[in-house]
């Protein structure tokens, strides 16, 4: 199964506001590493606490927030900000994912 990545309104925001340069490094890593891909948690790591159905991405020093629905086999881009701030923006993810 392939899997499909779709970007929530507050995950395009803070995209949309980046440079250049960073949105490229964002925008392609996601095309190669997430869009199209087996199992999307080879790249990620599990998040904890009330964030524990959602996922972790690293590109540089940002960080991408995700959602994994394997009954859709969907990649749910939840979050997309630098290290220092991402965590905090209070968003809640689903709690579909028991994986």
């Amino acid at each position: 199964m392939r899997y499909s990545v779709y970007y929530s309104e507050n995950a395009l925001k803070p995209l949309k506001k980046l440079d250049n340069a960073s949105k490229i490094l964002i925008i392609n890593w996601i095309d190669k590493n997430l869009d199209g891909c087996d199992d999307p948690r080879i790249h990620g790591k599990r998040l904890s606490g009330n964030l524990k159905s959602a996922w972790r991405y690293k590109v540089g020093d940002y960080r991408l927030i995700a959602d994994i629905i394997d009954e859709t086999v969907v990649i749910h881009i939840l979050e997309t900000g630098h290290r220092s701030n991402v965590y905090t923006t209070g968003y809640k993810p689903s709690v579909r994912n028991k994986t």
